[in-house]
C-alpha cells in the first residue's frame, strides 16, 4: 500500500530506498546530530507513527513523509535516468517524499529555496539502503552519488547541475530542457548547428540552462555570449517556451 503527499507544495523530490531499509524519525534523528547541519522540528520524532516530520535547515522547514511505520509515498513518475544501470528497476523500493513546509507555498521556486532543499536531500544521502533520488520538476532519477556529485559542486560555487535538477530532451534537429521553467518560467528548444544534435549542441544547452538559472527568463529576442560555448539568440515563443539557434 502506498499513500499520497499532503504537504502544503507540491513535492520537489523522492528518495527511494530498499523496502527494508526505509528510515524511520530516529534514524533522521540521528543523522541530524551526527550531521550538525539540520534538525528535527520539535515533536519529529515523536511523529514518526504518523510517517511524516519537519525538518529544519537553514531557517526553512521540510516536510519529510512516508516515514517507516507508516506506508511508503508513491513515488513521482520520471521519464529520465541518469547514472543507474540501464536494467535499474525501481519497482519494489519504497519511497519517501520531500516538500517545503506550508509557510513557503508560493515561495518555492525561488533559486534560494531551490538551493536549502537540494543540500539538504544531499545531506540525507547517507541515509542507509538509499538507491535512487527523483527529481520532481525534471522527471529525473539518478544515483544518490551522481546526485551529490553534482549538487556538492553547485553548492561550492560550480556551475547549477543542469543534468540533476533540469534535464535535456534528444530531438531531431536540437534539444529542449525539461524542468527549467520551474526554476525561470521557461523552457527552451535549442536548433542543433548541423543537421542532427552533436556533444557540442549538448554542452551549449548546459552552459544556456546555467546562463539562464543566473540571469531569469528573457522577455525580448536577444544574443547572449555563453562562457566557453559561443554565441546564441535567443527568442521567446509565448509566455513559457524560448527559441534557441547557435550562432
Amino acid at each position: 500500500m502506498v499513500i499520497e503527499h499532503n504537504a502544503g507544495c507540491e513535492p520537489l523530490a523522492a528518495l527511494l530506498f530498499e523496502a527494508a531499509a526505509r528510515p524511520d524519525a530516529q534514524a533522521l534523528a540521528a543523522l541530524a546530530l551526527q550531521s550538525g547541519e539540520f534538525s528535527l522540528v520539535e515533536g519529529g520524532v515523536a511523529g514518526a507513527p504518523f510517517g511524516c516530520t519537519e525538518l529544519l535547515c537553514e531557517g526553512l522547514t521540510i516536510d519529510l513523509d512516508g516515514l517507516a511505520p507508516r506506508e511508503a509515498c508513491r513515488p513521482p513518475d520520471y521519464a529520465h535516468i541518469v547514472a543507474l544501470p540501464p536494467d535499474f528497476d525501481p519497482a519494489g523500493l519504497a519511497a519517501l517524499t520531500f516538500a517545503p513546509g506550508p509557510h513557503l507555498a508560493g515561495a518555492q521556486h525561488l533559486l534560494p529555496v531551490v538551493r536549502v532543499a537540494a543540500g539538504l536531500v544531499l545531506k540525507l544521502a547517507p541515509l542507509a539502503g538509499l538507491r535512487a533520488i527523483i527529481w520532481h520538476p525534471a522527471r529525473t532519477i539518478m544515483s544518490p552519488a551522481w546526485f551529490a556529485e553534482s549538487i556538492g559542486i553547485w553548492l561550492a560555487g560550480g556551475p547549477f547541475p543542469a543534468m540533476a535538477l533540469t534535464a535535456l530532451i534528444r530531438r531531431e534537429r536540437g534539444f529542449d530542457s525539461e524542468g527549467l521553467a520551474f526554476l525561470v518560467g521557461q523552457e527552451f528548444s535549442l536548433q542543433a548547428k548541423g543537421e542532427a544534435p552533436s556533444r557540442e549542441d549538448s554542452r551549449i544547452a548546459v552552459r544556456l540552462t546555467d546562463w539562464l538559472v543566473a540571469h531569469g527568463r528573457v522577455d525580448a529576442a536577444c544574443e547572449v555570449v555563453l562562457t566557453g560555448a559561443g554565441a546564441v539568440w535567443l527568442e521567446p515563443a509565448g509566455q513559457d517556451r524560448l527559441n534557441v539557434r547557435v550562432l
